[in-house]
């Protein structure tokens, strides 16, 4: 696997480093440091350039000094003087990258609205897979990981958590969200008026058609769970009902979980950047870290 991670220097962008650090197999995955010149640029304004050089090596070293020992090749660095995203998606595509790794600076309001944030950029700009790093990976404790299920992006996941290196430590669930007009409990107007013989009979409909799905739901899951590497099947599935984006979300508050996974379905501009889908809701709200895989129509 080639994967492509954005450096700035900043501390988002070196967690970044020691998050992909964790999914990198030493013997047989390549890695490159894509950094801009420009960026530090504007950082050491006024400074000579044996300064500005000198920083340069330097934070390549320190992000090298982050990656697993024993690589197998030397990891690359790639520099642009293109703006920040640019750089990443045109670099990433020359390099053939098959992952790009991009920090998010903090998790406040303005950063998680501004659509022209660097990591955003990344991820709706980008035809391969995007991992935005915004919890840095505690040291000694493996991650926590939630693989989000979508029939239109189980096969495109599936590829992509099969390609990383998972360490055995590695504490990972599956969850799917039933989302139906009629998933749910029996509303309390149809609950009180069960006597009634054609109430009665919508009531069993109702509740036969919530218990199909959910039913079908979690034989979909486990079949995706079989799929995925062996660090995903050593729990229960997750069944959750309601919208799909609160509920992973809830979820992967609960469970302190440190990265989600979740695809990317090609969808209209209005519906991704007003109405919002499920991969929007989560890379925007999560506080874990997003890894985005992106469907192709």
């Amino acid at each position: 696997m080639k994967i492509l991670i954005g450096v700035d220097g900043s501390h988002a962008s070196l967690d970044a480093v020691r998050l992909a650090a964790r999914l990198i197999d030493p013997a047989r995955d390549k890695v490159a440091i894509y950094f801009s010149p420009m960026e530090l640029e504007r950082r050491l304004f006024g400074k000579s350039r044996k300064i500005i050089d000198g920083a340069a090596a330097a934070l390549f070293e320190e992000a090298c000094g982050l990656l697993p020992s024993g690589l197998a090749q030397e990891p690359e660095l790639i520099c642009s003087s293109k703006l920040a995203a640019v750089g990443i998606l045109e670099s990433a595509s020359g390099w053939k990258a098959d992952l790009i790794v991009v920090g998010a600076r903090g998790h406040g309001s303005i950063e998680r609205l501004l659509l022209g944030s660097v990591s955003r950029a990344v991820v709706h700009g980008a035809h391969l897979p995007v991992l935005v790093v915004r919890t840095p990976p505690t040291d000694g404790a493996g991650l926590k990981v939630l693989a989000c299920h979508h029939p239109a992006s189980a096969v495109a996941l599936t590829k992509t958590a099969g390609s990383l290196h998972w360490p055995v430590e590695t504490d990972a669930n599956v969850i799917g969200v039933t989302e139906s007009m009629l998933a749910g409990p029996l509303p309390s107007w149809l609950e009180n008026r069960v006597r009634d013989p054609d109430t009665a009979a919508i009531a069993a409909a109702w509740k036969q058609e919530h218990n199909d799905e959910v039913a079908a739901l979690g034989d979909q899951l486990a079949a995706f769970q079989q799929h995925l590497p062996e660090v995903f099947r050593g729990h229960a599935p997750i069944v959750a009902e309601g919208n799909p984006g609160d509920k992973i979300l809830e979820r992967a508050k609960q469970d302190g979980i440190d990265m989600i996974i979740t695809g990317r379905t090609p969808t209209d501009p209005l519906t991704r950047w007003l109405l919002g889908s499920t991969s929007e809701a989560v890379l925007t709200h999560a506080h874990a870290s997003v890894l985005v895989v992106p469907v192709e129509k």
